[in-house]
């Protein structure tokens, strides 16, 4: 399968791009990718908890659209467009209160104004956490 990524990824540089955002703050890091996902892990912690001591919805939503946002954006020349999210959903499956999570974003579809990413974010036993879906739409830079 050719990839659907129109550029080189390089993990430093997603990395370093999420420097003073809510990416660093809660602790999530892109760790691999293939010709058609990207994958990032964020830890279970008080940065991640809601009140009741287990990983907030909220937590695994910003994990899943940083990586399905992340992931459009290497699908496109960033000097004449962006994507933005239009639309996620998610399905909280399993509550988790230590550890780490692994999210994986696999494109379904990469088209000219939209995009659509499944996201699966699992447990350290590849058990099913969240699962999500998010439609990006691809606008022209400068315009999101």
């Amino acid at each position: 399968m050719p990839s659907v990524f129109r550029q080189a990824i390089a993990l430093d540089a997603l990395n370093a791009l999420s420097a003073n955002t809510v990416i660093v703050r809660l602790g999530i890091v892109f760790t691999a990718a293939g010709d058609d996902w990207l994958q990032a892990t964020m830890p279970v912690d008080a940065r991640t908890h809601q009140p009741y001591g287990i990983l907030h919805g909220g937590a695994s939503v910003v994990l899943a659209e940083t990586l399905g946002s992340s992931a459009g954006n290497l699908c496109v020349d960033n000097s004449q467009q962006v994507c933005v999210g239009l639309e996620i959903n998610a399905n909280h499956v399993r509550a988790k209160r230590e550890g780490v999570v692994t999210g994986t974003a696999r494109a379904v579809h990469v088209g000219r104004s939209t995009q659509i990413w499944d996201i699966r974010i699992e447990d350290e036993q590849a058990r099913l956490v969240c699962t999500s879906r998010l439609t990006l739409a691809v606008v022209a830079a400068g315009h999101g």
